[in-house]
């Protein structure tokens, strides 16, 4: 979404409903009937989509569904192999494991444990035989496994894609637990996970990492190699994890294998599925999914550049858009360690939810996208004005804005939002006039006051952003207002670098020279590619920027291009 594209479609107020579990807030889905739509499809029936259409009417998935058969080219095809996962499959001959495992989305007494199947992740479906596959796990205290504490089994099926999911309860918290998956004669490697602490237990202190924008063909993963290596208690995935476009022939990763798919932008559900198997199947990224769980949100790349809602980048009949929304949701899941209650029903993903370290800190992890309103002036870099200031205009929809303030009145000592694109303004100067990127917060200006007004007047001192996209790092002040200088400040914000996308970059760019000349509460940046590590504690925030000066060519070194700490109760900006 770093680039934005116009589009001409009006606003849109949706909203979500949420439910509280042992710390972390989880959608409770219910069951639902599927339907066969091209490409594979799998959908619930009846769903309301919660985003108004262009003509602001509230679409049905049913209806969609109905719009869908009733549109030339786009009818629905016949049965596909998706309806044989009742039916058993032979133990896999080759290595099935070839996508690592993962683990994500701690709690005090539980964790999620992942794995896919696929024995050759360029080949269609992967390389498995149609069916389902009996697939053990085991939980150990130790990573002999000579001290198991839980175990079972599950069925990787086709129809989710050869995907497991396990919500392993009853844990002890704040311990480091390991684990592997067998299926036949073939073992997984084996993960590290670590349960979070009890709710409100004294915490003297939390280690965490995060990024986003990982593009496979515009660099190497050398980041992960390093993120593994420091084994973080969580990681944050903050968007982007794929990207939808085609896949060229040169580049860093010329000449690798790849599947048939990347010549073309993902569509289907088998095309998203490619192309998660295609980025699972890095080994450095398999290593940091097997060091530390993760905690991981959707941006726009894991749907389509810069989508919103309904909306889609085109401008594309919303029928056409949500069953391809719907595609990617699925994928999404299947690929990603959230527990079953986060699956998709149709285009409808309730991604939105809350973790608790102790009475350290609550991360509340945020859904940018689905409950947008379409982006101002037509998208892109543009000066605020009375649309982007629009109060009915809005970035989160009302019922997941009420649920970020409702979590400010919490214990915790922090206040975390972690989540796709940055509150601050990036403000730069173009032909004379002081300009935003209205894809971020600065285009949605009502949303940002709303909230940051809420943490004031519910007295949050220790208010944070951690944020991904811009595939830069920006440590800046938090403010609700970025022209009136006598706003306060209320809290810090930093934006990790992306992992690869944008190639090489560097420690000072002219987009980064730029922001820094029409932006003063930015305090340090680079535009180098990497990650952010941190330890929070009682007392202060510290965070290393770690960068690469090469994701062009393999195993260039990682350094610490600056350190930011915070103190406890002042949002002030110290870099050395």
């Amino acid at each position: 979404m770093y680039l934005a594209i116009k589009r001409r479609s009006p606003t849109r107020h949706p909203g979500a409903d949420r439910s509280q579990l042992a710390g972390a807030t989880i959608q409770r889905m219910p069951d639902h009937d599927g339907v066969t739509l091209p490409h594979a499809l799998t959908v619930g029936a009846d769903r309301t989509l919660r985003a108004g259409t262009t003509r602001r009417r509230f679409l049905t998935w049913s209806a969609v569904v109905a719009g869908i058969a009733m549109t030339p080219q786009l009818c629905p095809g016949t049965a596909s192999a998706e309806g044989s996962a009742d039916l058993f499959a032979p133990a896999p001959r080759d290595n099935p494991f070839r996508l690592g495992v993962a683990s994500g989305d701690p709690l005090p007494d539980g964790i999620v444990l992942w794995t896919r199947l696929a024995t050759d992740p360029t080949a269609p479906r992967g390389g498995m035989t149609p069916g389902s596959v009996a697939v053990r796990w085991e939980l150990a205290t130790d990573p002999r496994f000579t001290s198991i504490v839980r175990n079972g089994q599950e069925l990787a099926t086709e129809l989710d894609g050869w995907s497991v999911h396990v919500d392993v309860r009853g844990l002890d918290p704040a311990r480091d637990y390991f684990y592997r998956f067998i299926a036949g004669p073939h073992r997984s490697t084996v993960g590290r996970t670590r349960t979070a602490p009890r709710l409100g237990a004294p915490l003297s202190s939390l280690s965490f990492a995060w990024t986003s924008c990982q593009r496979w063909d515009q660099g190497l993963f050398t980041a992960w190699a390093d993120l593994a290596q420091a084994a973080p208690d969580v990681v944050f995935f903050l968007g982007d994890y794929i990207y939808e476009y085609p896949i060229p022939a040169t580049g860093p990763r010329a000449g690798q294998p790849r599947p048939e798919s990347v010549t073309h932008e993902q569509m289907s559900l088998e095309d998203y599925r490619d192309r998660y198997a295609l980025y699972k199947s890095d080994p450095n990224l398999a290593a940091a999914h097997a060091s530390s769980p993760f905690i991981s949100a959707f941006d726009d790349h894991e749907v389509e550049n810069n989508w919103a809602g309904q909306i889609s980048e085109d401008d594309v009949d919303p029928r056409v858009f949500l069953a391809r929304r719907a595609n990617a949701f699925k994928a999404w899941w299947e690929n990603t360690p959230v527990r079953a209650n986060l699956r998709p029903v149709g285009p409808d993903l309730n991604a939105y939810r809350r973790f608790t370290f102790g009475d350290l800190v609550d991360f509340s992890v945020l859904d940018t996208r689905q409950y947008r309103s379409d982006q101002a002036d037509g998208d892109g870099v543009h000066k605020q004005d009375a649309v982007t200031a629009d109060p009915a205009r809005t970035i989160t929809g009302a019922a997941q804005e009420k649920w970020i303030l409702d979590g400010f009145t919490s214990r915790s000592r922090w206040k975390f939002l972690a989540h796709q694109t940055v509150i601050s303004d990036l403000a730069r100067t173009t032909g004379g006039e002081r300009k935003v990127d209205v894809d971020q917060w600065g285009g949605y200006e009502a949303s940002r006051h709303r909230i940051l007004d809420g943490a004031r007047e519910r007295g949050v001192s220790n208010l944070a952003s951690i944020v991904g996209d811009i595939h830069r790092t920006v440590v800046s002040e938090l403010k609700r207002d970025y022209v009136d200088t006598s706003a306060p400040v209320q809290g810090v914000e930093i934006s990790a670098t992306s992992i690869s996308s944008a190639g090489d970059g560097a420690d000072v760019d002219s987009q980064g020279k730029a922001i820094a000349a029409a932006s003063p509460h930015v305090k340090f940046g680079n535009a180098r590619r990497g990650y952010a590590r941190a330890t929070l504690s009682p007392t202060n925030w510290r965070t290393e920027i770690r960068v690469t000066d090469s994701v062009s060519t393999p195993n260039s070194p990682m350094r610490t291009a600056a350190t930011i700490t915070v103190p406890v109760d002042r949002p002030e900006i110290n870099v050395s």
